[in-house]
């Protein structure tokens, strides 16, 4: 099947690039657009919860963002090094982007923090990471919220003067380098409304890894490779997921993490549409022509030109409509990408 990268391509104005969350998290705007029809309502994000019916179920992924961006220097040289930590391999291993990277071979050892934490180069991998073996005196999570940086989008041009503002009021499990940003708008009161109004909440994991937000170079999309990243849905959050499609409720995605997980989970049930507990690896690519197992509704934000996120949410609303509905949001001055206005596919 022959997926044309540049059939995602959309010229965005850069004012629109949003490079601050909102004071208030759930005071975004909401674009709606019904996936049959094409048909768009622009609306606050404050209600969301009119869109939500008594008997659906809202997954979210409560992965936690790590200060995955280390500066440092390399011991031999004194060199500056920036090293950008993508996904835990084992207990103390870690695969990393590694800046300047071509000096770095296997044996390099690095310094952050004056000592305070070292990393030693075990493998140049073949997609060009490394995988480092870290020393520190303590607790790895605790040397790494002094040290370590929240690591933003390269579009954003600022650091954030709260990092907590890029994690979600329900985050839990620490492993991402990115936030699953569709999930920035929610507070705790407009959850308990809408759990109130008897839509169940079901918490998966998926440690979002950067790949996520790169741009397809291949010219048929179809032939990208996705990334690999961690992710776990447990029997509880199985079993919410399958009572409400048993009983006719529909699920509904919070962020294009939380839809890839479960369509992963679903994997060996695909003709029964049951979700299994499980973990591990996914490395699921959702593209206009894939066959939805499981996600009825998505809420996302608006995604990069060509990037695979894009090509998911034209899978679940068609890439017409999609692309059409970016140009509207573009007429009527939306914020884009992690801080921008939030999207209802439904």
């Amino acid at each position: 099947m022959i997926i044309k990268t540049k059939d995602f391509f959309f010229d965005l104005p850069a004012e629109l690039i949003a490079q601050d969350p909102l004071r208030d998290r759930s005071a975004s705007r909401l674009f709606v657009l019904d996936k049959e029809s094409g048909a768009v309502k622009h609306e606050s994000f404050k209600n969301i919860a009119h869109y939500l019916h008594p008997g659906d179920c809202l997954v979210l992924n409560n992965t936690k963002v790590i200060p995955a961006r280390l500066i440092g220097k390399r011991n031999d040289t004194d060199a500056p090094v920036e090293v950008l930590l993508l996904r835990r391999e084992e207990a103390d291993v870690w695969e990393a982007m590694v800046k300047p990277g071509k000096k770095c071979r296997a044996g390099s050892v690095l310094d952050f923090g004056a000592g305070k934490l070292s990393g030693t180069v075990v493998q140049v991998r073949e997609n060009g990471n490394r995988s480092i073996r870290f020393t520190y005196q303590g607790v790895f999570e605790a040397v790494l919220d002094v040290l370590g940086e929240m690591p933003l989008p390269p579009y954003i041009t600022h650091k954030l003067e709260d990092k907590n503002r890029y994690q979600t009021v329900y985050a839990k499990n620490e492993g991402s380098a990115a936030a699953p940003t569709a999930g920035l708008h929610f507070t705790d009161d407009l959850l308990s409304g809408i759990q109130a109004k008897g839509v169940r909440l079901a918490y998966v994991t998926l440690h979002v890894g950067l790949g996520t937000f790169r741009p397809v170079k291949a010219e048929n999309a179809a032939d990208h490779h996705m990334h690999a990243e961690y992710y776990e849905i447990s029997a509880a959050a199985a079993a919410i997921i399958n009572q409400t499609r048993q009983e006719g409720g529909r699920v509904v995605c919070v962020g294009t993490t939380s839809l890839r997980t479960i369509e992963s989970g679903a994997g060996e049930d695909a003709a029964s549409g049951v979700l299994r507990a499980s973990s591990g690896d996914t490395d699921i690519f959702i593209y206009p022509g894939y066959q939805f197992k499981l996600a009825d509704a998505l809420i996302t934000n608006f995604h990069l030109p060509e990037s695979t996120l894009l090509m998911l949410v034209s899978a679940l609303a068609g890439r017409d409509h999609i692309m059409a509905a970016y140009q509207t949001a573009i007429r009527n001055k939306y914020r884009f990408f992690s801080f921008g206005d939030a999207m209802l596919i439904q």
